[in-house]
């Protein structure tokens, strides 16, 4: 039982190194196919290394260690209500990202959970079709499905000027919420 412990803690060791030096997500297979154990193994060490405050993302393209994410030096965020079809998607988010701005996440107010955060992490077109061919592969919903479409964005970019010229291009496109 010892042992196994002492395995485990090596284990999550080398995978928080890893996360650490990457400069790219790591998903839990990959994880998984270095330490030669399951994936569930993986979320159950990812799992208790958040535990004990390690600033670990999930995201759509896998984990990442969030200092990475906050190395990147002038970057400025802002949060968006939006709202559209689920078949809308992709075109809300490639216009985004056409605009050299990340999407952090999506957030819904749910009636019984209150709000949920859902990490996106994407950038560019490559990025937000993963992300899209993952949920579609899951079969899985949008989580603004249960909102009548209705969501929060997180938005990220290098200045101001980025956030509002996507910001006019998603209220051209209706996009955003109007405030009424």
């Amino acid at each position: 039982m010892k042992e196994n412990k002492i395995l485990g803690e090596k284990r999550r060791q080398l995978i928080l190194e890893w996360l650490q030096t990457e400069s790219a997500p790591l998903t839990g297979g990959e994880l998984a196919a270095r330490t030669n154990v399951s994936r569930q193994v993986i979320v159950q060490d990812i799992s208790l290394l958040k535990a004990r405050g390690e600033p670990i993302l999930a995201t759509s393209q896998g984990y990442v260690y969030m200092s990475d994410i906050e190395k990147k030096k002038n970057q400025v965020e802002r949060l968006i209500a939006c709202q559209h079809d689920p078949q809308k998607t992709r075109e809300e988010l490639y216009l985004i990202v056409d605009y050299g701005v990340t999407v952090k996440d999506v957030i819904i107010e749910h009636p019984v959970y209150g709000d949920l955060t859902a990490s996106i992490m994407v950038n560019n077109r490559k990025e937000v079709d993963e992300f899209i061919d993952k949920i579609e592969k899951a079969n899985a919903s949008y989580l603004s499905e249960l909102t009548d479409g209705v969501h929060l964005h997180t938005i990220m970019a290098n200045s101001e000027q980025a956030l509002d010229e996507v910001c006019l291009a998603l209220k051209k496109a209706g996009f955003l919420m109007n405030e009424e």
